[in-house]
């Protein structure tokens, strides 16, 4: 009792206080609340989830024609499990012809394990009719079309999923966004978010790596004779001449535009279109995201995780340490299972109706480059990240000490060819030069670059997310480029490539309310790129750059080094469109960093 009474006359106290001074009410609660402690994070389980084949074998039915509103024929395969059904279907869109050998074309893990494979080529490419119009209007009609179809089947349940990498994954989340009947979920693998920033025109430079490739790729393939050639000789030809002739459609008006400065080399209702990002909102089935840190796509795919966890809907993240040519290389490792034992487990669970316990697979999982693991974190972008400034400073250094006041600028001779060896070049030619030595150390690159380099770190220095780099320059020409990466250098020297950002002066404006801010640092710069934006280049006008460094998840361990690398251009990757280009070239670049013009990059450094 006598406790009890005591314990009263402290709470009267208490509020009496609160009466008196009300300020007192905030500092108490944050005082005396005790703290949250935060759930522990979600791992993968030990056991990593299969099941046993369900069908020895499968059937094929070869090019099925499906008839699109617009009378344009697609040619379909189907194959069957050999058994009776009916079966869930997993459909697959793709620009690179059906009749090629791949998984992607002819997936047997799923196939004998109960679900129906349906492969379409996209209209205009492979062995259907129509014209070529990468990701535009008719083609996001064709997969709203074609999923539904595919739902009325005699030999499908009337659910629906869609998979595959690349283009397959990216007209997966344009088809979702259309919410075709009877689709339930998606497992995209390597999408794009933003067709301008993600690949087109990053930083406003043309993508020479990878847009030529991928466009003679979709051409080429789209030449090899169908398969009904003998059953229906003049369908075949008719289709022949027509993929013969869109060799100057879409794939040259699209470099030609962007090479010669014209609509495609600005961001706007042509690339908004093709963007999935744009489209997001509309997107209301559950979405497996897998993504590479080296990938052509690595700024994207997280973008659209986010974004769709936002909205409520049910999605995941895998990061690993690919390039577009070797996603889910290396696994299953440690508890991170292969993507076809992932991808069944998402389907079995919103296509077969079998409880998979999907609420036990970690939300983000991550590889962690400097570490050589995955680990799951704490949402994307991770939430426990400050952000921090590296300044660049005289003798080559890099410290999070401000600049001084009269701290010498260092110059650099603007050519187009730089970055050859670098690890850009392998990222964006999709890993095919992977073989090549330099492009896995670029100690060569950086003879013609602007090297700044923190001392070897005394413990680890982990970040994880958007970067930004704040550099002000100026040049005696009329545009400049800045290429800008990061690197960890090893104590033999050696410099890896970790990600890197690029920005044409030209296109430097930035938009704050679309920019993302950490500690009231913008870490991920937002540029318009639009034609109405374009700001001149002055010869011998200091000009802020922030340029937008791809998201990336690494540690720099104790005894390596941090280096932030400045280059003219980045070659084979990107070159400036031909008007740009012509300005740009021969000038004298210099980059400033001193108290009244302290450039800098910003890390979200984790705080565990």
């Amino acid at each position: 009792m006598r406790w009890r009474y005591i314990r009263s006359c402290i709470s009267l106290l208490i509020m009496v206080a609160l009466l008196v001074n009300p300020a007192l009410s905030k500092a108490s609660s944050k005082s005396t609340a005790p703290e949250k402690t935060p759930a522990p994070l979600q791992q993968w389980e030990e056991t990593i989830y299969d099941r046993p084949e369900q069908f020895s074998g499968y059937k094929t039915i070869k090019d099925i024609f499906i008839t699109m509103r617009d009378g344009v024929i697609l040619a379909a395969d189907v194959h069957l499990p050999d058994g009776p059904g009916p079966f869930p279907v997993i459909l697959t869109q793709t620009p690179y012809n059906k009749n090629v050998s791949n998984k992607e074309n002819l997936n047997e893990y799923f196939i004998k394990r109960g679900y129906a494979h349906m492969v379409v080529d996209v209209r205009g490419t492979g062995t259907s009719q129509g014209t070529w119009d990468s990701f535009g209007e008719a083609e996001q009609l064709d997969g709203k079309e074609l999923v539904e179809w595919a739902a009325r089947q005699p030999w499908s349940t009337g659910k629906v999923g869609l998979y595959g990498s690349s283009y397959r994954a990216i007209n997966q989340l344009l088809t979702a966004a259309h919410q075709p009947d009877g689709l339930k979920a998606i497992f995209p693998i390597v999408p794009m978010a933003d067709m301008y920033r993600d690949i087109l025109m990053s930083g406003g430079l043309v993508n020479t790596g990878f847009i030529p490739l991928w466009l003679g790729l979709v051409t080429g393939s789209g030449l090899l004779p169908p398969t009904y050639t003998l059953s229906e000789p003049i369908m075949a030809s008719t289709l022949l001449i027509s993929h013969a002739g869109q060799t100057t459609g879409f794939p040259a008006s699209t470099l030609s535009s962007v090479l010669t400065g014209g609509e495609f080399a600005y961001d706007g209702p042509q690339s908004w279109l093709r963007s999935p990002i744009t489209g997001a909102d509309r997107i209301n089935v559950p979405a497996f995201f897998t993504g590479g840190l080296h990938d052509l796509f690595q700024r994207g795919t997280p973008l659209l995780y986010e974004k769709l966890r936002a909205n409520g809907i049910t999605t995941k993240l895998l990061m690993g340490n690919w390039t577009h040519g070797d996603y889910g290389s290396g696994l299953p490792d440690g508890n991170v299972p292969a993507l076809d034992q992932v991808a069944l487990r998402w389907f079995d669970q919103y296509l077969m109706g079998i409880n998979t316990n999907i609420n036990k697979i970690p939300d983000v999982t991550q590889y962690v480059i400097g570490e050589d693991k995955f680990i799951v974190q704490p949402g994307w972008p991770h939430q426990k990240t400050a952000a921090e400034k590296f300044y660049l400073r005289a003798g080559n250094l890099l410290t999070k000490d401000t600049p001084a006041l009269l701290e010498p600028s260092k110059s650099m001779f603007q050519q187009p060819l730089n970055g050859i060896c670098s690890g850009s070049t392998n990222q964006w030619m999709a890993g095919t030069p992977s073989a090549i030595p330099c492009t896995k150390d670029n100690r060569l690159t950086e003879l013609t670059e602007l090297t700044y380099t923190t001392a070897p770190a005394s413990s680890d220095l982990k970040v994880s997310g958007p970067i930004a780099a704040n550099i002000f320059a100026k040049t005696t020409a009329r545009e400049l480029v800045l290429s800008v990466r990061l690197t960890d250098v090893a104590p033999d020297g050696s410099s890896k490539e970790i990600t890197a950002g690029w920005l044409a002066a030209s296109h430097r404006a930035v938009d704050e309310k679309k920019s993302r801010f950490l500690d009231g640092q913008n870490i991920q710069p937002w540029h318009p790129f639009t034609k109405a934006m374009v700001k001149e280049v002055t010869p011998g006008e200091v000009m802020e750059l922030n340029v937008e460094i791809f998201p990336s998840n690494f540690v720099i361990k104790e005894g390596h080094s941090l280096r932030v690398a400045i280059g003219p251009s980045d070659f084979p990757h990107s070159i400036s469109p031909i008007p740009n280009l012509l300005n740009q070239l021969g000038g004298i670049a210099t980059i400033l960093s001193n108290k009244t013009y302290p450039s800098h990059v910003v890390l979200p450094v984790v705080k565990e």
